[in-house]
């Protein structure tokens, strides 16, 4: 019997890459993602309360921009290594569509007034019950909605700054088997998390047809809440309540717009994603008292993102762009709940305008997970294999300005 609560520990500790890196989302808008997301220094539509608040007041209109996001991943597992077999596994197939809706309202000369709804975090992961990883995960399902107020003030005729509040609200499933040594019996934890932060912006027309910006989005605490069910029930795994934190990482941006003509708009951006901060995860669960600790030891990462658009007439815009995001996750720590490798991002799009008031924005995504051999994992993981993912992403936005 002293067997189950060690292997419940174990078992439990990979629950923890639920909020980990790779499962950030930053396709908040269809025009800033048919360029690969380098959109810090224009900031032209109402998702400027995402890429950089400081945006919203070059923005003399009152505007409503909303939209989703469709994403079909698709990996597959080679291995496990050590158990001498190299059988392909593959991800259930499954959709997930992210959403976001903006509004502006210029409240007086340079003082721009906003509130926006986006998933800067979510996705998920599913695999079959029976797979060799089932003691590691067989689901995840996170999502998480930032409700963002913000305003912006333009100081002079080329300068502005912007600020906001980010509040969080969002839910976590997870499931697996637990290797018990008798039977799999399996567990579901279903939680919900709130939490606060903030964010801020400056942008500055260093000339016509060059402009530079900046923000910061802060790391979010967020407190769970929630309820952990054990299938088949055990005196030792009992049913109860559930509680965990997390703090979600800051990020930051930066980037470099230029005009070399006036059809034609160029930007490159770097961003920087503060992962380091996530170092382990606590599970604590009230009905026997038991806590797990999970390391997790990340590292902090970036994006650099490079796009540009194109002015074909005063209706048709076409957009491209490129990115490379550098994983956060060390190797000895990979594990199949959420696969994670460095990406490589192809962005194609396109915008137009139906009349002075409505325009619509579609863009593709093509993104490109490099292979992920992963070898030596921590003794918690021991789990070796090799990950190959791609992921298509398709996004449109609906534009009305008064």
């Amino acid at each position: 019997m002293k067997r189950f609560p060690l292997v419940f520990l174990v078992s439990l500790m990979a629950a923890s890459l639920t909020y980990s890196g790779g499962f950030q989302l930053n396709e908040h808008g269809a025009r800033a993602m048919a360029q690969a997301g380098a959109f810090a220094a224009r900031a032209y539509d109402p998702s400027a309360i995402y890429f950089n608040p400081a945006g919203l007041a070059f923005q003399t209109q009152s505007s409503a921009y909303a939209g989703a996001t469709l994403i079909i991943p698709a990996t597959s597992f080679y291995g496990p290594y050590q158990h001498n077999s190299n059988e392909q596994t593959d991800l259930v197939k499954n959709v997930f569509t992210p959403i976001n809706i903006y509004f502006s309202y210029p409240m007086a000369d340079g003082l721009t007034a906003a509130i926006g709804v986006n998933n800067p975090y979510g996705l998920g992961t599913e695999w079959n019950v029976d797979w060799a990883g089932r003691f590691l995960t067989t689901k995840v399902d996170l999502k998480t909605f930032f409700i963002s107020p913000t305003l912006s003030y333009r100081i002079t005729e080329d300068f502005s700054v912007g600020a906001g509040v980010n509040f969080v609200t969002g839910s976590v499933l997870l499931e697996r088997a637990i290797n018990t040594g008798f039977g799999d019996p399996r567990v579901s934890i279903d939680m919900n998390a709130t939490g606060w932060g903030f964010n801020a912006g400056a942008l500055f027309k260093i000339a016509p047809g060059f402009s530079v910006g900046a923000s910061y989005r802060s790391p979010v605490k967020v407190d769970a809440t929630g309820k952990a069910t054990f299938t088949p029930g055990y005196g030792v795994l009992p049913n109860g309540d559930a509680a965990s934190s997390i703090e979600l990482p800051a990020t930051a941006l930066i980037g470099v717009a230029y005009k070399p003509f006036e059809e034609l708009e160029l930007e490159a951006d770097y961003q920087f994603v503060g992962w380091s901060s996530y170092n382990e995860l606590v599970l604590e669960f009230k009905a026997n008292n038991s806590k797990s600790v999970a390391p997790k030891n990340y590292k902090d990462s970036y994006i650099i993102r490079f796009g540009g658009e194109y002015a074909l007439n005063d209706d048709w815009r076409i957009r491209a762009g490129y990115f490379y995001d550098r994983s956060p996750v060390r190797s000895e720590y990979m594990e199949p709940m959420l696969p994670d490798a460095d990406r490589d991002g192809y962005n194609i799009g396109f915008g137009y305008l139906f009349s002075p008031h409505f325009s619509i924005d579609i863009a593709y995504l093509y993104l490109d997970f490099r292979d992920r051999k992963v070898e030596n994992t921590i003794p918690e993981i021991s789990f070796d294999g090799t990950y190959k993912t791609l992921v298509h992403l398709l996004a449109v936005n609906f534009g009305y300005t008064l």
